[in-house]
């Protein structure tokens, strides 16, 4: 691109046929198409690339094999352009026509290090299921995510700057210690008040729930101390089962 980007939108996928569709679809109805967009595939054997020729075609596309999520990741991190990178999964869609023009207007305006806003759960027609179950909070401090993962990964939108390399040590939850990182490196944030993503209700954590929490509580304790991870995990634990 001649001109650095405000956004980049980066996605992250492999053999995605089945998911990739409504999220191209929903980023070339966006009314405000001034963002870059990377798809950093994992070399598919489908119908993946096709698929992104076909419906949105000034995608920039890097394919080779890499070695899992994160590390495709750190590729999209690096190629990218623009002065905010958002990541946008395959299978998960913009909230609605007029999402990237909201928030380049917020960006624009309020030239914050952080934006982030709300994210509603979807099922597999696109029909609203519940908003997330933890919610955004007004202001966010160092200490926010010792409470979990208070932002969803896809309504996180960080200068590229103050962004980090995922810790490939990581294989669920690799986006529960970069958010950390960023929020620890920020000194203006700005939310907004509406819905900026629909999460599809199946991706890789939801599927290896199991290990993702595990994973989570060693980061939880490494950034805020054992008690406070254990006490958070156990009260999650208790609030699932309830």
């Amino acid at each position: 691109m001649t001109t650095t980007p405000l956004l980049t939108i980066i996605t992250i996928c492999y053999n995605a046929e089945a998911t990739i569709a409504p999220t191209l679809h929903s980023l070339a109805e966006q009314r405000d198409q001034s963002f870059e967009y990377l798809v950093i595939d994992g070399a598919s054997q489908d119908k993946t690339l096709s698929l992104v020729q076909t419906l949105y075609p000034r995608a920039i596309v890097h394919s080779e094999p890499d070695h899992g999520l994160y590390d495709a990741m750190n590729k999209g991190l690096r190629q990218a352009h623009g002065t905010y990178i958002w990541y946008l999964n395959a299978g998960d869609t913009l909230r609605t026509s007029d999402t990237v023009r909201t928030v380049c207007a917020a960006l624009e305006t309020h030239q914050p290090d952080l934006l982030y806003g709300d994210t509603m759960i979807v099922d597999g027609a696109y029909q609203d299921l519940h908003p997330r179950r933890l919610r955004p909070p007004h202001q966010l401090t160092q200490r926010s995510f010792a409470n979990g993962m208070l932002i969803c990964h896809q309504a996180f939108i960080p200068r590229r700057s103050l962004a980090p390399l995922y810790d490939l040590r990581y294989r669920y939850s690799a986006d529960y210690d970069w958010c950390i990182k960023i929020i620890n490196a920020i000194h203006s944030q700005y939310r907004i008040d509406d819905y900026l993503v629909n999460y599809l209700n199946e991706g890789v954590t939801t599927r290896n729930h199991r290990a993702s929490l595990l994973e989570r509580l060693r980061i939880m304790a490494r950034r805020y101390g054992w008690f406070t991870a254990l006490t958070r995990h156990v009260s999650f634990l208790f609030c699932r089962q309830r």
